[in-house]
């Protein structure tokens, strides 16, 4: 693995696939484990979580289904401080147990601020799996129940992660070059 570039920024290496590949494989297992004969529905967050929940959702054995909806909160490398819902929930989720796959916890404000409205539909139970999970930037208080990688709090890209758009069709995952 060598630096990439994206747009005006460079990226160093971070994480690799096989590691990525790995935990999915450890969460997946527990997932299996955890949700024998209840039949969840995974909640995938676009843009940033679909090679997560493929991969994920390609080893989960459980009866299951997989939905997906689109929030957003990023410009650039931070973010802009509002969430938009671009892509809904077309689902009922009443009495269904909940795992929302996102790709990365940041400041936790997406998932703060979507939260209330999944409340609202009565689902079961709601659970919140990640692959990356940033602890020390968690400004919203965000209940993660899985995580397959507590990451300091630099900006990535890679494996489904973008910046601008543009860096998220690599295997691995690469941080910000400082």
């Amino acid at each position: 693995m060598s630096t990439i570039q994206v747009l005006d920024k460079t990226f160093e290496p971070y994480l690799k696939e096989a590691a990525i590949q790995e935990k999915i494989t450890e969460l997946a297992g527990q997932l299996n484990k955890d949700y024998a004969g209840k039949r969840p529905l995974f909640l995938s967050i676009l843009n940033g979580s679909f090679l997560f929940t493929a991969d994920l959702f390609k080893q989960v054995t459980i009866e299951s289904e997989v939905s997906f909806i689109k929030l957003a909160s990023y410009k650039g490398t931070s973010s802009t401080g509002n969430v938009i819902t671009a892509i809904g929930l077309d689902t009922n989720v009443k009495d269904r147990h909940i795992i929302i796959l996102e790709d990365i916890i940041d400041t936790g404000k997406t998932l703060h601020h979507y939260l209330p409205q999944l409340d609202s539909m009565q689902p079961a139970s709601v659970k919140i799996a990640v692959l990356l999970n940033k602890k020390e930037a968690l400004q919203y208080p965000v209940q993660v129940d899985y995580s397959c990688f507590d990451i300091p709090n630099k900006f990535v890209v890679g494996y489904g992660l973008d910046y601008d758009g543009l860096g998220r069709n690599s295997k691995d995952i690469y941080q910000l070059k400082a």
